[in-house]
């Protein structure tokens, strides 16, 4: 196994120490600008949790009441966590199933298909990545010593 953390040799074996180090710093980088978009995101909603009532219950989410204010918490609080690395998973699996509901709604209901629905489908890959790995050394959960 080389630096890098695989079996295959590296054309440049010099590299494989980079690549080892910039590994756990580039899962962080990921992590914090995903939570950070997602606290943007969920910022407009945060302010007016029931502003999206008639949205949700567009998506067939009833009542509207009840899911605004769980959509507007879940994105903004899910941002805040991603972005410290706290209770990553739990946080990463919330809002990746928000976004898997907006691939749903926009690329079948509305029928847009992949045009509609690409940034929903990136952020859902970004997301079930940390779902799976959790965060990186560089996070509170680190820090704590535990994780989900």
């Amino acid at each position: 196994m080389n630096a890098n953390g695989n079996s295959r040799p590296l054309i440049i074996p010099a590299l494989g120490s980079i690549y080892q180090n910039l590994g756990q710093l580039s899962e962080t980088i990921l992590r914090v600008i995903a939570g950070v978009a997602l606290i943007v995101h969920g910022s407009g909603k945060i302010v007016n949790p029931f502003g999206a009532v008639g949205m949700v219950e567009g998506l067939g989410f009833y009542p509207g009441v009840f899911w605004s204010p769980l959509l507007s918490v879940t994105e903004f609080v899910g941002g805040v966590l991603l972005t410290i690395g706290l209770f990553t998973r739990p946080a990463a699996f919330a809002t990746m199933i928000i976004l898997a509901v907006t691939i749903y709604f926009h690329g079948i209901v509305q029928g847009q298909g992949w045009s509609g629905s690409e940034k929903s489908i990136l952020w859902t890959a970004i997301l079930f990545f940390f779902v799976v790995r959790g965060a990186s050394s560089h996070s509170v959960d680190a820090k704590i010593g535990k994780e989900f």
